[in-house]
């Protein structure tokens, strides 16, 4: 079955981050009791007239910037005319013939995966089905969403996670879109086909509203192996929708995939054409801030392992951290440090640059050691107090006075005294073990470094 090429391109719904709707001025806002954030547009009702939100035209084009798309000056909004409760007009306002963006691309894993077309569309509402009866939320209903289509240069599941990892990230460094999954704020359908002969694709199959990574990955592995099985057993795969089940694992074909002449586009008479004007693209161009690849090479020239810059850089909140810490203090390896080994900890806490610049500074300068440091982090996280104020309520200043450190070394040695026996024959091994005492005993505040040049002296007396 390894012959089998497998060719994947994914659809991707993302909700963009806007206060209100595509076309009404409802809140967007995540959570509310079902149906109060309607009006007579998003429910569609006869006589009204949509009005464009240039906020969510704004991030459209941001993301297809990012994207590296060509942004088209001109874009028309069509009719997607279907029946289902969940769109109260019957029809959904997209774009299809003419959209914002076409023709972009992005590096996944080293390959280049081409964006065919970034354009705007309205979310349809949220339907509820329960044991004997169906629910419909249209607090949903005109959402803004761009939906972003790729050539089908993918060619297997893991690389399509990857894609789309990294299609996340960048909707959310871009602030185009929050883009968390279990909010539905990204959502994808993947179209996967499986073939043997060379520079043919197979049947496609598209498989609908996938929320997260775990189902995207699960769902395309389900739908290879099902239809490889097919041909196997020299069936003919069919071009369907496909549902995957979580509490299966597998997929199952829908019904027949509709043809875009079923949904009878035609352009929206309510809406003239968007028309760009090349000085508001080129200040949105100008705005768009550095992606996760530009920052982690960034971070990388400033010394910073390739594999900390990497996870410092893939995420928005740790990155910011490290700049405004940088800004603060030149110590990019230090900064890189702590974030990886301290704040990852605690699932990246609220702390400020100063803050953290202050515990780097205190370690840097003897004042306090690691150990300490990493004990008033975590109490600065756990209390909101700021490191000074830890360090002078507990007392953690680091003893670096070698008088201070000698009496505290002697009072080891006596309640240690076979080992201190050995220690002074030459088994060197013993040092480590000595330190070990100490800061105990000095509950973390002695210099590890003094202690270790004082036992050193001791050993060799």
């Amino acid at each position: 079955m390894n012959d089998y090429k497998v060719t994947i391109g994914i659809e991707v719904h993302a909700q963009l981050k806007t206060t209100t709707k595509l076309f009404c001025g409802c809140p967007t806002s995540f959570g509310e009791a079902p149906n109060t954030n309607v009006c007579p547009i998003c429910l569609g009702l006869p006589g009204v007239l949509p009005s464009l939100n240039k906020k969510a035209v704004e991030l459209a084009i941001r993301a297809a910037l990012a994207l590296n798309c060509e942004i088209h000056k001109k874009s028309i909004f069509a009719r997607k005319n279907y029946f289902y409760p969940d769109l109260p007009k019957g029809y959904q306002i997209t774009q299809y013939k003419s959209p914002l963006a076409t023709s972009g691309k992005i590096l996944v894993e080293g390959k280049e995966v081409r964006i065919k077309r970034v354009h705007l569309e309205e979310e349809s509402a949220k339907l509820i089905h329960e044991k004997d009866k169906s629910l419909i939320d249209y607090n949903r209903a005109g959402i803004p969403l761009i939906e972003i289509v790729t050539e089908p240069d993918i060619d297997s599941p893991e690389m399509a996670l990857a894609y789309l990892k990294k299609l996340q990230k960048i909707l959310e460094f871009t602030q185009v879109s929050d883009a968390i999954m279990a909010k539905g704020e990204l959502r994808c359908e993947p179209n996967v086909s499986v073939s043997k002969e060379e520079g043919k694709l197979g049947t496609r199959t598209e498989i609908k509203n996938l929320n997260s990574f775990r189902a995207v990955g699960r769902a395309l592995r389900s739908e290879v192996k099902r239809q490889i099985e097919i041909l196997e057993r020299g069936g003919i795969v069919e071009q369907a929708t496909i549902h995957y089940s979580e509490k299966t694992g597998k997929t199952r074909i829908g019904r027949a995939k509709e043809e875009a002449s079923d949904y009878r586009y035609f352009p929206e008479p309510d809406l003239p054409p968007l028309v760009l004007e090349e000085e508001w693209i080129e200040e949105i161009r100008k705005s768009l801030e550095e992606l996760p690849e530009e920052r982690m090479e960034r971070y990388k020239n400033l010394g910073v392992s390739e594999e900390e810059a990497k996870i410092i850089s893939g995420s928005k909140k740790a990155s910011k951290l490290f700049e405004e810490t940088l800004r603060i203090l030149n110590e990019p390896l230090e900064i890189s440090r702590w974030l990886i080994r301290e704040y990852r900890n605690f699932q990246e806490p609220d702390i400020s640059a100063e803050n953290l610049a202050n515990i780097i500074k205190m370690v840097l300068s003897g004042k306090l050691s690691r150990i300490n440091g990493s004990l008033v982090f975590k109490l600065m996280v756990e209390t909101g107090k700021s490191p000074i104020e830890i360090v002078e309520e507990r007392n953690l200043i680091q003893i670096s006075d070698p008088e201070a450190l000698k009496k505290v070394i002697e009072e080891v040695f006596k309640e240690q005294p076979k080992e201190f026996e050995r220690f002074k024959k030459g088994e060197k091994k013993l040092l480590g073990f000595f330190v070990g005492e100490v800061m105990k005993k000095t509950k973390g505040r002695a210099d590890p470094k003094e202690v270790s040049r004082i036992l050193s002296e001791y050993e060799k007396n």
